[in-house]
């Protein structure tokens, strides 16, 4: 049996019961789901997970300054003056993909 070591870190406490409850859930121990993340960092030498900033979330039209609004509403004239249009299903499609909304 190989020799095991410890290994200690501090978390949010509301992270840590969270997860711990999904784990619960799997049936996987918090040390049972420590040993997978570091068996696939030796495995893919790197995080298992690609690592990036977050997508920047559209601002909500009450969060605009006044200045904001206008430059959305001149896109918005441009784009019917220009005769580019989409339709409701292409619109979700590209925020669904752009911000996962």
């Amino acid at each position: 049996m190989a020799k095991s070591a410890a290994v200690y870190a501090r978390i949010d406490a509301t992270l840590k019961e969270n997860a711990e409850d999904i784990l619960a859930r799997l049936g996987i121990s918090p040390a049972g789901a420590i040993q997978m993340l570091y068996s696939q960092i030796v495995l893919t030498k790197g995080l298992p997970f690609p690592l990036q900033l977050p997508s920047e979330l559209p601002v909500a039209i009450g969060d605009m300054t006044r200045e904001q609004l206008d430059r959305e509403l001149m896109k918005g004239v441009a784009s019917l003056q220009s005769d580019r249009t989409y339709t409701a299903e292409e619109v979700n499609a590209a925020l669904r993909q752009e911000f996962g909304i």
